[in-house]
């Protein structure tokens, strides 16, 4: 059995997830807010829930991350990267500027697929974080219009990915590879990537053990906040 928590009560510690049924779930209930989301990120907790079901918590092990340094630029990618370089009057890359825009976009219905587990409550909790200068948007524009971005928790120099979109060939992508190149720049060394997938491990994602990832959450998030979030060309 999982603890069920109520707005007061204290995470367990992420070695009492589930290890069988459920790997890596550790508790459910609480709310939302960004305080609680923060107390979540800050000991290598998540949420991640259906709809109808209870907030669920959860820390797996192993943990999937994406180092910086090992983050992949395919061919394809570096020559649309090239594409948005050259024609700069109708591309842009912004940080920030949009990111409820961002997330709702994340949570809309997929081609190959339904919308995403991102509901109003998850909406306003991280919008709520982004006010409060700990969750950033990575965003790609074609004539004024948003075409990609991705969006994720920032605390010291750890960075949490959470979830990207594509309206155009390559949107996500780009917009990860400025947001990599930015984080690099600004001393992150790995972005949490939470749970393996192949799209993750064809980026340069791989998997570490837990008790490895929260040593180097330990250290990150006490390191002083990024600031001046300003997209950096990624060649």
């Amino acid at each position: 059995m999982i603890p069920w928590l109520d707005v007061n009560t204290p995470f367990p510690d992420v070695s009492e997830a589930l290890t069988t049924d459920a790997p890596g779930l550790l508790a459910a209930g609480a709310d939302l807010s960004p305080q609680r989301l923060l107390a979540a990120y800050q000991r290598g907790i998540f949420p991640w829930f259906s709809e109808g079901q209870p907030i669920l918590w959860w820390s797996t092990d192993p943990r999937m991350v994406l180092r910086t340094a090992d983050f992949k630029i395919s061919d394809s990618l570096r020559k649309t990267l090239k594409k948005i370089a050259r024609d700069g009057q109708r591309w842009e890359v912004r940080f920030d500027s949009a990111f409820e825009q961002v997330m709702r976009a994340c949570a809309a219905p997929r081609r190959d697929g339904p919308g995403t587990w991102i509901s109003e409550d998850i909406i306003a909790g991280y919008t709520g974080l982004h006010q409060q200068g700990f969750a950033h948007s990575s965003e790609l524009w074609l004539d004024g219009e948003l075409v990609g971005g991705a969006y994720g928790v920032s605390i010291g120099t750890m960075f949490y990915g959470e979830s990207m979109f594509a309206r155009v060939t390559d949107g996500s992508k780009v917009a990860l590879a400025y947001l990599v190149h930015f984080l690099r720049r600004h001393g992150v060394e790995l972005i949490d990537c939470q749970q393996e997938t192949g799209h993750l491990a064809s980026l340069g994602a791989r998997s570490i053990p837990r008790k490895d990832f929260i040593a180097h959450l330990q250290k990150s998030i006490v390191m002083p906040q990024i600031r001046d979030w300003c997209p950096i060309a990624p060649f």
